[in-house]
């Protein structure tokens, strides 16, 4: 992580994936940005690259083929490196493709959006959405770097930056309270246009990997402790889903969050006023608790049935105790809920 980076990107990828050809996926929205000075950075080496569309829409199986069919029409082996520059559509997307391309090649994640710095680009996950739901075809396979320039947020559309925070407090919530604070308190001046130049930052995003990584490390394939970052994501990829994906990704992971921390009281998991803690996070960032109104819970329902992390028919879901702390059911860090109790929380 620096400042600054974008420009020494194709030092860096050079460095930590060594290929003989080199191929950058991005989207539309970043490319404008960002694309002319990573190409750049990889002088003397011409890079191919290719541009998709913009949004969760178009994390599908049809866009892997455009961008795999381009990869092969340039003439791409398996000595190849994919570079990811984007946020977290383009990551998944290119990590599905290095994954599968030839078997596999290496890849590099350069994010440009706040969810993607503190979670899509960490851990390895990769994939693609179906009309059965959000991440359903993938894999796991992980980056040989990421490479983070916190200051490319400055051209971040507010929406989007307030929709990182979402992750952000996630984190601290999953695994540490005073994390959670910090977020908190720093949230209003990030938020008012300093993004660019207060101090606070960089701080927030090393602690804010630094929870993830260190949970990664330990359940690389979410057997076990990973499963706590899935906290807000089972309503939340509801959310997402049946709103025809209207929403940005951390605007739903804040309805699940909210909606996930009440249905943790409801049932006994969480201490009182836990929900109401979260709640106040997410109106400080901006960002949405309730259930959209085009939402029915039956829908939403129906959607979760879906949903990976589903085991034996049940619905469960990763749910805090108290701020800082995960409930457990045995030695599973999910906790299986009633229809009816998730009903309840969705009226």
């Amino acid at each position: 992580m620096q400042a600054g980076l974008i420009h020494q990107v194709g030092k860096l990828v050079s460095s930590y994936a060594p290929a003989h050809r080199y191929a950058v996926v991005t989207d539309a929205n970043v490319h404008q940005f960002y694309a002319g000075a990573v190409e750049a950075s990889f002088a003397p080496h011409t890079i191919d690259g290719v541009k998709i569309s913009a949004g969760e829409t178009h994390k599908t199986r049809e866009t892997w083929g455009i961008v795999t069919d381009a990869l092969l029409d340039a003439g791409l082996g398996r000595d190849s490196t994919i570079v990811a520059l984007g946020g977290g559509v383009v990551g998944d997307l290119a990590g599905f493709v290095a994954a599968t391309y030839m078997r596999g090649v290496p890849f590099v994640q350069v994010p440009t959006t706040l969810v993607a710095m503190v979670d899509a680009a960490i851990g390895g996950k990769t994939g693609v959405d179906t009309l059965a739901g959000k991440n359903l075809v993938g894999c796991f396979h992980m980056p040989a770097a990421v490479l983070i320039d916190p200051q490319v947020l400055v051209t971040l559309p507010l929406r989007e930056l307030r929709a990182g925070f979402a992750e952000v407090i996630k984190c601290g919530v999953v695994a540490d309270t005073a994390y959670f604070e910090l977020v908190r308190q720093a949230m209003p001046e990030l938020l008012s246009g300093a993004i660019g130049s207060s101090d606070r930052l960089e701080p927030l995003l090393v602690r804010g990997i630094g929870i993830k990584v260190s949970i990664v490390v330990k359940d690389e394939r979410e057997s076990g402790l990973r499963k706590v970052l899935n906290f807000g994501h089972t309503i939340g990829h509801a959310v997402e889903k049946t709103t025809g994906y209207s929403l940005l990704h951390g605007e739903a992971v804040a309805i699940g969050m909210a909606v996930e921390s009440r249905l943790a009281e409801r049932i006994g998991a969480a201490e009182p006023g836990t929900a109401a803690r979260i709640e106040d996070a997410l109106n400080i960032a901006g960002l949405p608790a309730r259930i959209p109104p085009q939402c029915s819970p039956q829908q939403l329902l129906d959607a979760m049935r879906s949903d990976k992390k589903g085991r034996e028919g049940k619905i469960r879901f990763a749910l805090p105790t108290k701020v800082g702390e995960m409930a457990k059911d045995g030695d599973d860090w999910s906790v299986p809920v009633a229809d009816q109790l998730i009903m309840e929380v969705l009226l």
